[in-house]
């Protein structure tokens, strides 16, 4: 039976709350002896190449992936679609799509579509904007209305493992919009807000669960949901979530996950960590790169603007940059902590800019209304710490400020890729001072390989000063960027 015959539209069924395995924090969850347990059967490969597509050449396959820089690998990779209908969605799906006003699906849906209705376990590495989400959420829908009911007791068949609460809202944002037409079940499992109606939703049943780890695992320890029913797992932003530390935790909720599941790790890099996590939870993957693979790529769509300047003058640069701005974009403004964020926040507004303030502190509640300011306009510049530097999709953001440079050069990508969103233009506006000499040679490699029309000299001399620096006896530290800190933003 085709996939496309599978709605949800008209069936009925039994829903209830599920019991877990209890126990300490995340390393006392108990994992099941999948030897010993009925599993329900699931299907996973739903895929059926479209004529159109079978009969493209090798040639013409190979230069749509040079096109758009796509490398893959892996045993026997399906052939990239170019259209919605091609991909062979069901008719449900292409109705909301064409709701959603969307005129083409991106290179890695392009690519990522194929992999992940073929059932087989996926790896998509793309920037940050460009189409990941719905490159897994659009399969998981065909997938869960293959699958049989829910039943009491049943915990969710999709289960989607996100770093922060800003970027689990937006793939609920995603369920909500491609999912009600099959009658989908769906909550959103994260930190800062009250448990109970995200407890309640776990019990009557919920079909996809969107969720961080730390809160999760909560709900697994106090025996609320279980995971015995997931077939489809996602790590979204996966080198993010390792970054923030949550590979412990992800390696407890993994193994109360059935075995023979669909398993899709989707980044925006491709560090050895993450090769490593990929290597531990999935089988024989398909992977599609969009980009050179293991380098950082800034979008085309993005002008970069690197100020070099003094800590004491880079207030007044920004309110100068500000001041002459005309054209009503959103500004969204990165600042290293949470007190230097409120701090700028609340300078902006005593001089009369309609600025908001978010970062990790704020509760969960005022952290949502923020946003929605920022989203319709209301309040046109928001400051915010490296919580928005992923999962934060806004249209018309016109630029992007580092009020403070990042931690790493990873994180300077991401902060960039919350600009020039979904086919728009935007520019990067970057203020560098001496203290951060250390990570001008790494900075320069990236502004060269990409739409920085002019590097400052001072750069050039603070590559070279870093370089004298570590010259002469002992080993050289340099490149790790960050010096190895790992800071959480959650």
């Amino acid at each position: 039976m085709s996939y496309g015959d599978y709605s949800r539209r008209d069936r009925k069924g039994s829903y209830g709350g599920g019991r877990g395995n209890g126990g300490g924090l995340g390393a006392n969850l108990r994992p099941p002896d999948w030897t010993k347990i009925q599993l329900v059967a699931f299907q996973k490969d739903f895929y059926q190449e479209n004529p159109i597509v079978s009969s493209r050449s090798p040639e013409e396959i190979q230069a749509f992936r040079l096109k758009h820089e796509m490398v893959v690998s892996g045993d026997v990779i399906p052939k990239p679609v170019t259209t919605f209908q091609e991909a062979m969605f069901p008719d449900y799906l292409l109705n909301e799509i064409a709701k959603a006003g969307f005129k083409l699906p991106t290179p890695i849906q392009c690519q990522g579509w194929p992999l992940a209705l073929s059932g087989r376990d996926c790896i998509g590495v793309a920037r940050t904007g460009s189409g990941k989400t719905l490159a897994f959420i659009l399969p998981a829908i065909v997938h869960i209305n293959a699958q049989p009911l829910l039943s009491p007791g049943d915990g969710p068949i999709v289960l989607t493992l996100s770093p922060t609460r800003e970027l689990a809202t937006q793939t609920l944002g995603e369920c909500h919009k491609f999912g009600e037409s099959s009658r989908i079940k769906y909550t959103c499992v994260v930190g800062g807000v009250p448990k109970r109606n995200q407890s309640k939703d776990l019990r009557d049943g919920v079909e996809i669960v969107i969720a961080t780890p730390g809160r999760l695992i909560d709900f697994l320890e106090n025996a609320v949901t279980n995971l015995k029913r997931v077939t489809y797992l996602v790590f979204d932003e996966a080198d993010r979530m390792l970054d923030m530390g949550f590979e412990p935790q992800i390696r407890s909720i993994c193994s109360m996950i059935r075995p023979d599941r669909q398993t899709l790790l989707w980044s925006a890099t491709w560090p050895n960590e993450v090769k490593d996590l990929a290597s531990d939870f999935t089988h024989s993957p398909l992977q599609v790169t969009i980009g050179t693979p293991g380098a950082l790529n800034i979008c085309k769509d993005i002008k970069q603007v690197i100020r070099i300047v003094q800590d004491h003058e880079k207030k007044k640069t920004l309110y100068d940059f500000i001041e002459s701005l005309k054209d009503g974009s959103k500004v969204l403004i990165f600042c290293e902590t949470k007190r230097g964020c409120d701090a700028l926040c609340d300078s902006l507004r005593r001089d009369g800019w309609p600025a908001r303030a978010m970062h990790g502190d704020k509760k969960q509640e005022e952290r949502d209304w923020v946003l929605q300011e920022f989203r319709s306009g209301k309040s046109p510049m928001l400051i915010a710490t490296d919580v928005a530097s992923r999962g934060l999709d806004v249209k018309n953001i016109g630029y992007v400020i580092n009020f403070d440079f990042p931690n790493s050069l990873e994180e300077y990508v991401h902060r960039c890729g919350r600009t020039a969103r979904a086919g728009a233009k935007g520019t990067a506006i970057t203020f560098f001072t001496s203290k951060n000499g250390k990570k001008a040679a790494k900075l320069i490699k990236l502004l060269q390989n990409s739409t920085c029309e002019s590097i400052p000299p001072e750069l050039f001399r603070f590559a070279e000063a870093a370089r004298g620096q570590h010259r002469g006896p002992g080993r050289y530290r340099g490149s790790k960027g960050n010096s190895g800190v790992r800071k959480h933003y959650n």
